[in-house]
């Protein structure tokens, strides 16, 4: 191989210096390079380059490549192992891939249901197992505090069995009218003030009845049991003694009373009855608030004072939302509207002189707005629960006449 001078071969080196560095400064403002240099002083050369992903992605990078050569001044060549590029790819920074694959994020957001599915799973059947061990010890500790609270659960059954004999039997007789046995309703009024009293008596030691009239059992410091078992035992007198009253307003016969306006005082009394057990409860929660703050002093004294008072506040809300509809009641009792008018003879034989409901002939006939005629005390236990015509269904009256049927609210008023 013939070599060049020497000469030759350094005008030539410093002929590729300038060449190089005028590339390098045309390119320098081209975006990504790729640099190519040695650490010898030897010139660097910057060339752009795109690198563009195999996949078809969009995103860029920059490409560096470092080429080390041999002194050219030297007169030595570097062997092949030498003159290997090293390439390194760099992505610019602020960018990403703008273009994901649409199933491979339906996958992940698949998997990703798939295991928060898993793990709800996982979290039931942890319950399940928890449960499962904790079942025998959950059966001792109930059957210790069952034996506990023995007397309180015989009781409770015992005063709600009570409740629903006498308040189906009561709408029962309601329902019969002028068919309704009068023996049936004593046997239900002594039946009532019967159980009262045996449960008065039985814990005539606590003085239970003093909750009657606003004042406070013989219990000392009131616990949230004993309470609740007050004001529990209060509410279901005080059904009791209403219903009673509903028992003397069935004995009254029809002549005197006619079952349209006894139909509006089993309205009154049910009223009545309700607004009395929302305030019959107010001492003894009043007062176990009060109680529990006596128990100590300082801070949590008058932490106890802060929430009778809050009580007091919230019961007051509620007692005067709950006299709106009383007063609607107490209005509708004293005016006691007409459902139509009085039909005339020839309404009647039209009518074929059959009441539609009873299937008899008219007993003072009630012809509706629709022009329906039936008789007045049909039509009058109808609209104890309805407010449309029996025939066309035509709304008669917007009213509410909830309770005429003589039915009593099974809804404790505990609070």
């Amino acid at each position: 191989m013939k070599l060049r001078p020497g000469y030759e071969r350094k005008c030539s080196s410093e002929a590729c210096k300038l060449e190089l560095k005028g590339t390098a400064m045309m390119q320098a403002s081209s975006g990504p390079t790729h640099q190519i240099g040695n650490g010898d002083g030897l010139p660097s050369l910057s060339l752009p380059a795109n690198c563009s992903p195999a996949n078809g992605s969009s995103s860029s990078g920059d490409v560096a490549i470092n080429v080390h050569s041999s002194n050219s001044e030297n007169g030595t060549r570097l062997g092949p192992r030498h003159a290997r590029p090293t390439i390194r790819f760099q992505n610019r920074p602020g960018h990403s891939h703008s273009n994901t694959n649409d199933a491979g994020g339906q996958d992940d957001s698949n998997n990703t249901d798939t295991r928060e599915h898993g793990n709800s799973i996982s979290e039931v059947l942890h319950v399940y197992q928890w449960l499962d061990k904790s079942f025998p010890y959950i059966l001792i500790f109930s059957a210790k505090l069952i034996v506990q609270h023995l007397s309180g659960i015989t009781v409770g059954i015992g005063l709600l069995t009570t409740f629903l004999y006498a308040n189906k039997s009561i709408v029962n007789q309601v329902f019969l009218r002028d068919k309704c046995s009068k023996l049936q309703c004593i046997w239900l009024l002594v039946f009532l003030f019967g159980c009262s009293l045996l449960l008065y008596y039985t814990f005539s030691s606590q003085a239970l009845y003093y909750s009657l009239i606003f004042m406070n059992p013989t219990l000392g410091p009131l616990q949230f049991w004993d309470a609740l078992w007050v004001v529990g035992i209060t509410d279901f007198v005080v059904k009791f003694f209403f219903m009673g009253l509903k028992c003397l307003i069935l004995l009254v016969p029809s002549i005197v009373m006619s079952h349209k306006c006894k139909g509006f005082w089993y309205m009154c009394v049910e009223e009545i009855s309700q607004y009395y057990c929302t305030l019959v409860s107010t001492p003894v929660w009043f007062r176990y608030l009060i109680d529990y703050g006596a128990q100590t002093s300082g801070a949590e004294w008058h932490f106890g004072i802060l929430l009778a008072l809050l009580y007091l506040i919230i019961k007051l809300f509620v007692v005067f939302g709950q006299w709106k509809t009383s007063a609607d009641v107490l209005r509708l009792f004293f005016t006691q509207p007409n459902y139509g008018v009085a039909a005339t003879k020839r309404q009647c034989s039209e009518a074929g002189d059959i009441c539609a409901i009873c299937q008899a002939e008219f007993t003072k006939p009630t012809v509706l707005i629709c022009q329906h005629i039936f008789c007045e005390e049909c039509i009058a236990l109808w609209f104890n629960r309805e407010k449309t015509c029996p025939l066309c269904r035509t709304v008669i009256s917007s009213h509410n006449y909830k309770w005429k049927d003589g039915a009593t609210s099974l809804q404790l008023r505990l609070f």
